[in-house]
């Protein structure tokens, strides 16, 4: 029995060894197996990361090597473009080429100086150097660009008078070898569009051909005046003035440069001598060597100063660096000593040297007419060297009798006039009065030309009147000349007493070719057909007979 008890003892302690040995091995083969699986997924991972990073890495790779294809197409083609243009480089002008590198500067490390870094303000606006006013066909290819800057003046403006008279002594030709640019200095701009308004309703034919351009700067090229600092003794308004026109005239010559071939600086109070255009295009063609750079034809100012236009690039940096500091003539004087004065040298040696690049014509082409210069200033300045000035211009008339109206201002009588010994002088005309040649016999006319006003009193000029003839086959004239078409409408208007209008004055001159179906003629006349505010001077009369 005891030992049944053991046996079953003994197979109930092994059973129990068997149950902790099967569940230590049962623990420890569920540890080990946690174990594993743990460490399967973090390799699992750190390979998903790896793969990612390799991802990455490709891509950014990839971006990488694009940006770098590219850059190789962009190096050829602009090594192909550089072949092209290194075709035609050699031939371009030194000028076109200095241009070309200003446009593409921004990309090199070198940077040139611009207007901008003397006038930084131009920055503000895209449209501080574009003309706030531009009149014209921009004409290009001329011999000679005259440059006529104009202000607001307090009492009297003398622009049309020089405009006149600066085209009035051009013959046909001369007229399409030139370009007259007027300049309305001001930044008020009403004031600038009225004065552009006149010279489009006195001068259309002028501006409607390209001889004659109007400019404006916009309100927005000048600086902050405020701002300068006085020197030289002039009050801050002086400085302001001379500042100013430094500006107006590097305006003027940078619109002008690409226009001709010289450039002529003029002034808006001048009057020209007959056949100026011819003899400055000569002088300037005849000199010995291209180192000048000024042709004086005039001793005043600024007035009748030509320059070559491949030299104003020079002209308008020089002037814009300085444009507060001095006045124009005096920067010129520096340009002058700065090429080709020697410091180590006195001054005889560079007023000789100077000599070389400055040239004076003689006799003066232009003299200055103007009376009121900076705010109102009386300054009556005259050149010398103009000479005598003449005050009428004869012409061999057909024999008439000659009979005004008018009251005549002491010996300038009529009868003078049409014989080309002096003007014709008067009192102020009156809607009504007249100026009447009749001709002792009728005669055909070919063509006339009546100038009012002179050098000495360009205002006094004729406003208002008309030119009229008096056919002397009244019938004849009727039939062939005053009407035109099949509808017989009126080609010409008659007056009352038969005499029939054919042209007016414009800016003070009357000028025309007659008509040949009006025949012989028995008289001419001038009509005033309103008041006018002036006395009134006739200082050429010119009627030519047919061949």
């Amino acid at each position: 029995m005891r030992l049944r008890n053991v046996s079953f003892l003994t197979v109930l302690l092994f059973g129990l060894c068997g149950l902790v040995s099967l569940s230590w091995y049962t623990a420890f083969s569920s540890s080990s197996r946690g174990d594993v699986v743990d460490v399967y997924q973090r390799e699992f991972l750190a390979l998903r990361e790896r793969l990612h990073s390799a991802e990455q890495e490709n891509l950014r790779r990839s971006k990488e090597l694009n940006l770098v294809l590219e850059e190789i197409k962009k190096a050829i083609a602009e090594k192909q473009a550089l072949r092209d243009i290194n075709r035609t480089w050699s031939s371009l002008s030194e000028e076109t080429r200095l241009k070309l590198w200003n446009v593409s500067s921004s990309k090199n490390v070198l940077q040139l100086p611009s207007i901008f870094h003397h006038l930084p303000h131009l920055l503000n606006r895209e449209d501080s150097l574009q003309p706030a006013i531009h009149l014209g066909q921009g004409r290009t290819g001329v011999s000679i660009v005259m440059g006529v800057p104009s202000v607001k003046r307090e009492v009297h403006s003398y622009l049309t008078d020089t405009l006149s008279s600066l085209m009035s002594e051009l013959s046909v030709a001369e007229k399409d070898d030139c370009v007259i640019v007027v300049l309305i200095a001001e930044a008020d701009q009403q004031y600038a569009s009225s004065v552009a308004d006149d010279l489009k309703r006195l001068f259309p034919a002028e501006i409607q051909s390209g001889l004659l351009e109007v400019i404006s700067p916009s309100v927005h090229f000048y600086p902050d005046f405020s701002k300068l600092r006085e020197s030289f003794g002039d009050p801050k308004e002086r400085v302001r003035w001379r500042t100013k026109q430094n500006l107006d005239y590097s305006f003027l010559m940078m619109y002008a440069q690409s226009k001709g071939t010289y450039y002529v600086q003029l002034e808006d109070d001048i009057v020209a001598r007959p056949n100026y255009f011819t003899t400055m295009k000569n002088f300037a063609l005849q000199q010995p060597s291209e180192d000048w750079m000024i042709l004086e034809f005039s001793q005043l100012g600024f007035i009748g100063k030509m320059f070559k236009s491949v030299d104003l690039s020079l002209i308008v940096e020089f002037m814009l660096m300085f444009y507060k500091d001095k006045p124009i003539d005096w920067l010129l004087d520096h340009i002058m000593w700065v090429k080709v004065c020697n410091p180590e040298k006195d001054a005889k040696h560079c007023e000789r040297s100077e000599g070389n690049l400055r040239i004076r014509f003689k006799p003066s082409l232009f003299q200055h007419v103007g009376t009121h210069s900076f705010a109102g200033k009386i300054q009556k300045l005259k050149d010398k060297d103009f000479g005598k000035q003449t005050l009428h211009k004869g012409h061999a008339n057909p024999l008439a009798e000659v009979t005004t109206s008018l009251k005549t201002y002491q010996h300038f009588t009529l009868e003078k006039a049409y014989l080309g010994e002096d003007f014709f002088w008067a009192f102020t005309p009156v809607a009504g009065d007249f100026i009447r040649i009749r001709f002792f016999t009728p005669v055909r006319i070919e063509r006339y030309f009546f100038r009012s006003g002179n050098i000495e009193h360009p205002g006094d000029k004729l406003f208002n009147t008309s030119v009229e003839v008096l056919p002397f086959d009244n019938i004849q004239a009727e039939k062939e000349a005053l009407t035109e078409g099949r509808e017989k409408t009126p080609k010409y208007h008659r007056t009352e007493d038969g005499f029939i209008r054919i042209g007016s004055f414009q800016n003070g001159i009357a000028e025309g070719e007659m008509d040949p179906s009006f025949g012989p003629l028995e008289a001419m006349r001038l009509s005033v057909m309103t008041d006018s505010p002036v006395w009134v001077i006739l200082s050429e009369i010119f009627v030519k007979k047919a061949e």
